[in-house]
């Protein structure tokens, strides 16, 4: 798809992420942050682009998007919890530890061992990141 991430603000306002329908350049821009790569993909020619069409996401497809959700509705330290966990996966990833295809599922049991705790304050958010990421790595088996 083209749009690549889109977030609406409590005034209406919506910001999005537009680029040419290839994942790699998100994920390069990901990887190589703060910093920009140069695109060998190409830029997105608004003459030619005649409209967007916007459907639910597949969500069996985009598995940690729908534990995003999960993880926004439970509130508290839950996404506290996924995005710890989603680092840790994504480094043990990148660090050849686990597959592509497996982050999902460390995402996904690392959050069932989820508290239930709600952030009290900031203390208690640094801390469940500390315990999510222990909980990530004891799940892939990395001490």
């Amino acid at each position: 798809s083209i749009v690549h991430s889109m977030v609406t603000y409590t005034d209406g306002s919506t910001i999005a992420q537009l680029s040419m329908p290839d994942m790699r350049l998100p994920i390069a821009y990901a990887i190589a942050w703060p910093d920009r790569s140069t695109s060998p993909f190409g830029a997105i020619d608004w003459r030619e682009l005649s409209r967007l069409d916007f459907e639910p996401p597949d969500l069996d497809a985009f598995r940690c998007l729908g534990l995003a959700y999960q993880a926004g509705r439970t509130g508290g330290l839950a996404p506290a919890w996924l995005n710890a966990a989603n680092e840790e996966a994504v480094a043990a990833f990148l660090d050849g530890r686990i597959a592509w295809i497996d982050i999902a599922a460390v995402v996904a049991a690392t959050l069932d061992r989820h508290d239930g705790a709600d952030a009290a304050d900031v203390t208690s958010v640094v801390d469940a990141d500390r315990r999510a990421r222990r909980e990530a790595r004891s799940v892939m088996g990395i001490a």
